[in-house]
């Protein structure tokens, strides 16, 4: 039954598909995510049946519309926000829809790694085997066959680098992983690809309408994985293979009954290569703003192009009197810079504490910006930016309940958090990320005990000190409360973005650490929600404490031991060059 509450669907055009039903079947042991199936039954009704479940909608064309029409229509009758089509014959990961929308960015088509699935063998009465393929009388005594569903994703190959040669044909751009662009990204956990090989993609629904993927005039097979890869790379998008999950594919390149169940003739594919070169070779598809000579530069070289058929596509691009826009943005012959991104402070409290400590920190923040630049999130009403209130009980599922309501309200790219008891110095906002998929920690902090005055530093990356892109923030806390919820909170979890990658972290987000010219003040006092640690000996790990120090007074801020009333008022009135 159709969801109007999925996360994602999984759309199965299909057409003459023996495995269709297996494959849902998988799909169903493995998802973890708010996920549904959508399959198309384009011109036939499959045998074995497809399994009646709430996750599965069957679309039912008694007359073939075709590959691509099937997943158009698919698409249009699914409300989620992302979108994967897969062929009627694929195994999956365990969770492998969680593991690609917890790092989805807008403007990706992701795949995962794609592995060869065996999916049966033929045995006879004797027991000898034969691997996939036709159907008939065992090649070894000449007995009768039966099939024998193994359902396997292979591990060799794993296939994670595609593109596209001048013809066009598919290629698989082995090259390509041993250069040095393709390692660092490894690293990660996400490389680019290309061109895609098209059993298998993922986007946002808006995404896919707005570039209309799986244009029909290219014919109903052909060309697919191209058209899709051009298509998002041109219009500015990226695409990315997730190393984190996979998928496996079975390849039928053997005929008879074990043949592609479309019709594949040679007219039909060489319209889609045609149609493909005209629009994308020529620099005439409406959506695009890089010309395909960027894509090419970009993976350069490329395997099937020689340097003058790379120079062509320059000039035709030229030629047509197209104006691109590369990196960085050019319209009208002008290179113009970059917007340059806003930054924005969310800032969270459980509205206890001492005030006079509380208040002193609002007021430091608004030395700095205004007011209008921040967003706070708070227990009880609060005249301090734009406040949002939750009428929850304090906690640390609260705590990350505030949080994401803040960056969802925040308008800003960049966003800085501040707790309600922390000391900022203008040095710590003077930070801008360098990438958008990396959380950043700032480890210039100094702990001061309200009471007696103490101060101790040690690096440590904390979630008071966090600063992000918007959307990298949003997609991470979303998924943090609702594993909370689900699971409830463990240290084992952790409270700051991208310390442990997945499963035992949130996501496989990076973090990286920096230090601002000086330092801010983490203020301990009763009623802070995490505990105050004055000795090495509380930590379980204290490989992380770098540079432990104490010391009477604080660099920029002036001394504190034995007069933190002195030391706040001093703090408030000091004035900054800013």
């Amino acid at each position: 039954m159709l969801s109007s509450k999925a996360d994602l669907s999984v759309i199965i055009p299909s057409r003459n598909e023996m495995f269709l039903a297996k494959t849902i079947e998988n799909l169903l042991e493995n998802i973890e995510g708010n996920t549904e199936i959508i399959a198309v039954c384009d011109g036939y009704w499959p045998n074995p049946p497809i399994p009646d479940h709430e996750r599965v909608t069957i679309l039912y064309y008694p007359e073939s519309i075709g590959q691509r029409a099937a997943t158009n229509e698919a698409v249009k009758i699914s409300r989620a926000k992302y979108i994967i089509k897969t062929d009627a014959h694929c195994a999956f990961d365990k969770g492998f829809d969680v593991k690609l929308m917890m790092n989805m960015q807008d403007n990706w088509t992701v795949v995962p790694v794609m592995r060869n699935l065996h999916a049966f063998d033929w045995v006879c009465e004797n027991g000898h085997r034969r691997y996939q393929g036709p159907s008939g009388p065992c090649t070894e005594c000449g007995s009768p066959t039966q099939m024998d569903i193994k359902w396997i994703g292979k591990t060799n190959p794993q296939s994670t680098s595609y593109c596209f040669d001048s013809e066009p044909h598919f290629q698989y751009f082995n090259e390509y992983k041993n250069r040095e662009e393709y390692k660092e990204a490894r690293k990660t956990g996400f490389t680019e690809s290309m061109s895609l090989q098209g059993s298998f993609f993922m986007m946002t629904r808006e995404k896919y309408l707005e570039l209309d993927i799986c244009g029909e005039e290219f014919g109903s097979w052909g060309s697919q994985g191209l058209e899709i890869a051009i298509k998002t790379w041109t219009s500015g998008g990226r695409v990315v293979v997730n190393h984190n999950t996979w998928y496996a594919h079975m390849f039928r390149t053997q005929g008879g009954d074990f043949g592609f169940p479309w019709p594949a003739s040679g007219r039909q594919i060489d319209k889609a290569k045609k149609h493909a070169k005209e629009i994308f070779f020529n620099n005439k598809w409406d959506k695009q703003v890089r010309p395909l000579s960027w894509l090419l530069e970009k993976f350069w070289p490329v395997p099937g192009w020689t340097e003058e058929e790379f120079e062509k596509i320059k000039n035709t691009g030229l030629q047509s009197g197209k104006i691109m826009i590369s990196d960085p943005v050019i319209k009208e012959n002008k290179v113009e810079p970059e917007r340059k991104p806003t930054v924005g402070i969310v800032y969270y409290t459980d509205n206890r504490g001492d005030e006079r400590i509380l208040d002193a920190c609002r007021k430091q923040l608004l030395k700095f910006f205004d007011s209008s630049q921040i967003y706070s999130v708070s227990l009880k009403p609060l005249d301090f930016g734009h406040n949002t209130v939750l009428n929850l009980e304090r906690g640390v599922l609260t705590m990350f309940k505030q949080i994401l309501a803040g960056v969802e309200a925040c308008d800003a790219d960049i966003i800085f958090f501040a707790e309600h008891d922390v000391l900022y110095h203008p040095s710590h906002f003077d930070f801008a990320p360098p990438r958008k998929d990396i959380f950043y920690y700032d480890e210039n902090r100094w702990f001061v005990d309200a009471q007696d005055g103490r101060a101790l530093f040690y690096r440590a990356m904390s979630t008071s000190l966090l600063c992000a892109y918007k959307d990298l923030l949003v997609e991470h806390y979303r998924t943090r409360v609702s594993r909370v919820e689900k699971e409830g909170f463990t240290l084992k979890l952790g409270y700051e973005p991208g310390n442990h990658p997945y499963p035992r972290g949130v996501d496989y987000y990076k973090r990286e650490p920096w230090l601002a010219e000086y330092p801010s003040i983490d203020i301990r006092h009763r009623k802070n929600l995490t505990p105050s640690r004055w000795s090495q000996d509380q930590f379980r790990n204290k490989s992380n404490l770098g540079d432990w120090k104490f010391s009477d007074e604080i660099p920029e801020w002036g001394l504190v031991k034995g007069r933190f009333d002195a030391f706040l008022k001093e703090a408030l009135e000091k004035s900054y060059a800013l």
